[in-house]
């Protein structure tokens, strides 16, 4: 016969030393959560933008779509990820990691832009339009997301 408390210790997840945590305990959920939707987020708004941009813009309208959904959720998600690889150190080594991926993302963003403005294989339109879509729908998940999970909060 199984209590309750073992019922939920079996969705319980490992912390560094291996002991058990608690759903509830594990302060990465949200973080984790948050990707996880945000991701999701990012692969329908990819998809809608690929339908209506090919309908309305053909092959460059698609070229546009991939590029400014690689573009959009580059920088949300990766942030997710820094913030998430670094929740377990000190709080100036996660401030030092996730400003730096954020110095990195600029110059990147700068080159590729810099690079593609003088091509013609993508509809500018189109990729203007996916990078602010991808941008507010992936943040706006992760943000509903990582604000509605439960977590213990002891202040």
């Amino acid at each position: 016969m199984t209590s309750p408390n073992e019922s939920a210790h079996e969705s319980s997840t490992r912390d560094d030393v291996g002991e058990s945590v608690s759903p509830y305990e594990d302060h990465s959920l949200p973080l984790r959560r948050g990707l996880k939707l945000g991701s999701r987020a990012l692969i329908i708004a990819t998809l809608i933008s690929l339908v209506v941009w090919g309908a309305a813009a053909g092959l460059p309208g698609l070229s546009g779509v991939v590029l400014g959904a690689a573009i959009g959720g580059s920088f949300v998600l990766f942030t997710a990820v820094s913030v998430l690889l670094t929740s377990r150190s000190t709080p100036a080594t996660t401030m030092a990691v996730v400003l730096g991926s954020w110095l990195l993302k600029i110059v990147v963003l700068v080159i590729v832009l810099f690079a593609i403005r003088d091509l013609d294989f993508y509809h500018t339109v189109s990729l203007f339009v996916t990078v602010v879509v991808v941008l507010v729908l992936t943040l706006g998940t992760e943000v509903w997301a990582i604000v509605t999970s439960k977590v213990t909060f002891v202040g």
